[in-house]
């Protein structure tokens, strides 16, 4: 009896440390970064994960009426589609909410709550198909997290981002399938005594892991700062130089990262290595003889870019810019002007084009032509 109290207060400690760590974590990223999809995406994980927490304790489950159980569940299985959420947003620059992401959470949750309340021990025809949807659910979605996590690691210049993609996709992935797991050997899915305070102090050791690898790196390394509109080239012609309006993020004190910053842009701006097909930080790295840890870190440190595509994008179009204003090259189509920068074709171009200048290329042309 005694034993039984004591692992039943441990557990009972053990959640209520990791709910008060998730609503540490949801007001944190709700106060500081609220307007990111990180942090909104960030702040409905942590909500689903606390209800999970709760809701997932032996005495709850054993105790609470199953239509009072419903919601409890169907947000706990779609924390699985958060989880695949908030990956995307924290490691791609570029991410933002859209529809299907909403879609693909409300169809999760109607599937959970569907079984719950009427599929569960009911020896429908329907029950084997559905309740095998419902289990697939975190496998297909720890796997598609596991791959936006590494779709962009090659690209990533902040090597604390780059290490953390590793942490999540490991953790997450391997408590996903142990949770699988072990809910698949019990009857009805229900965790009891040990194994249940083991799926807790796991999913404490991630978050808590998580928590503080965050918080070890800079905000301006986890989050991307504001969007800025690329600047204005110069002058119509000469070679393709972006201006950096990033201040570096350590002082220009070093001569040899100096002479080394001074090479890229020479290799960048007047040798236009940017035009080269399938460019890569190896392939750069390898122009200028130094170590690709080190590419990464000046071009990250000292020019104020998080991603490798948008270093090299900047220069592509900044030389694109140039073409469409200028009078002698009217005539140039824009699907040219876009593949003779670097571009391999016209949707990316196009695209990055329009997040850099708010206007399309056509547009863009349009009114620098006109105000010559």
């Amino acid at each position: 009896m005694y034993d039984s109290l004591a692992a039943t207060l441990v557990d009972a400690a053990l959640r209520g440390m990791l709910v008060a760590l998730l609503a540490l974590l949801a007001f944190m990223f709700s106060r500081d970064r609220a307007a990111l999809p990180a942090a909104r995406a960030a702040v409905a994980l942590m909500l689903g994960l606390a209800v999970q927490t709760a809701s997932s304790t032996p005495f709850v489950e054993e105790t609470l009426p199953r239509l009072w159980q419903v919601p409890l569940v169907a947000v706990s299985v779609g924390n699985s589609v958060l989880f695949w959420i908030f990956i995307q947003a924290l490691f791609d620059d570029d991410f933002a909410l859209r529809p299907m992401h909403a879609a693909a959470w409300l169809a999760v949750f109607v599937l959970a709550a569907f079984n719950c309340a009427w599929m569960n021990g009911s020896a429908s025809v329907l029950a084997p198909v559905t309740l095998g949807l419902q289990r697939a659910v975190p496998l297909l979605f720890a796997v598609l997290a596991a791959m936006a996590a590494v779709a962009h690691w090659r690209t990533d210049l902040v090597e604390g981002r780059r290490r953390l993609r590793a942490f999540i996709v490991v953790t997450g992935v391997g408590y996903t399938l142990a949770a699988l797991v072990a809910r698949l050997g019990v009857p009805n899915g229900r965790l009891t005594g040990m194994t249940a305070t083991a799926d807790v102090v796991m999913l404490l050791f991630i978050v808590a892991g998580g928590a503080g690898w965050m918080l070890r790196l800079a905000g301006s390394e986890l989050f991307p700062s504001a969007l800025r509109a690329a600047p204005e080239p110069a002058a119509p012609h000469g070679p393709a130089v972006p201006v950096v309006d990033v201040a570096p993020a350590v002082p220009l004190t070093d001569p040899a990262e100096d002479s080394t910053i001074d090479a890229l842009l020479r290799l960048m701006g007047d040798e236009r290595a940017y035009r080269t097909e399938d460019l890569t930080i190896a392939s750069l790295a390898g122009r200028l003889g130094i170590p690709e840890y080190r590419l990464r870190h000046l071009i990250n440190r000292r020019l104020g870019y998080r991603n490798f595509n948008a270093f090299v994008n900047s220069f592509r179009l900044a030389e694109a810019r140039n073409a469409l204003a200028d009078p002698a090259q009217l005539a140039l189509p824009v699907l040219t002007i876009a593949l003779e920068a670097g571009f391999q074709s016209i949707g990316p171009f196009n695209r990055a084009f329009k997040a850099a200048t708010g206007l399309t290329p056509t547009e863009y042309r349009r009114e620098k032509l006109a105000d010559s």
